[in-house]
């Protein structure tokens, strides 16, 4: 039988849940380290005390906002990836939904330029390989497995892999509004080639 949750517990949902949107705004617009408990308590018409019952500190709040705008991404390339006809085309479609959403402006900043202040490079890498690694892992095992890639091990695939998606993802974060659409239309160019190159098939064409 489905859990009917009191109002109390409805209300605690719906609080975190203001809190996490209004940090995501603040950490979007001002930034990891110009942000206070008290700033993001005051965009909900909450006090500081309701953040701490929630959030045992910025730190907290922020991973909190990593994670939620990280699931978003990982299931809309997901949703990219297995919409698609075949393998290669799904891989092809994750890519274009990854580089789609590093231009985002409220994802790539905080994602990619606020996330390694935040929770310092070690913290952040490890959330990264959570969603971003994960996900590469899957698709590419996939391939590996119908034939699409020549065979090589799937965790030194998936390292190299993760490696240059992600500095495509932090390149389109740090370039100026004007030069994404072409940065964009570069890298997705590069990786394609450096993806098919690895075919392991007769049709190394890149699409």
């Amino acid at each position: 039988m489905p859990v009917v949750k009191s109002r109390r517990e409805q209300y605690s949902e719906a609080t975190r849940a203001a809190l996490i949107a209004a940090a995501t705004r603040r950490f979007a617009t001002d930034g990891y380290a110009a942000t206070g408990l008290e700033d993001v308590a005051a965009d909900i018409q909450a006090t500081r005390g309701a953040v701490y019952h929630h959030f045992s500190s910025k730190k907290a709040l922020f991973e909190a906002v990593l994670e939620v705008l990280e699931g978003q991404s990982t299931e809309r390339i997901g949703s990219a990836y297995r919409a698609a006809p075949d393998r290669w085309a799904g891989a092809m479609a994750a890519l274009d939904a990854f580089l789609d959403q590093c231009l985002d402006p409220v994802y790539s900043r905080v994602v990619w330029r606020e996330g390694p202040i935040a929770m310092g490079w070690h913290g952040w890498h490890q959330t990264e390989q959570k969603y971003a690694y994960g996900t590469i892992t899957l698709i590419l095992g996939e391939m590996l497995a119908d034939g699409l890639l020549a065979p090589m091990p799937l965790r030194s695939l998936a390292d190299v892999a993760f490696s240059a998606i992600g500095a495509a993802g932090h390149g389109l974060a740090e370039a100026a509004p004007t030069d994404q659409t072409r940065l964009r239309a570069e890298y997705r160019d590069v990786l394609i080639r450096m993806i098919t190159g690895l075919r392991g098939d007769a049709e190394q064409t890149a699409t």
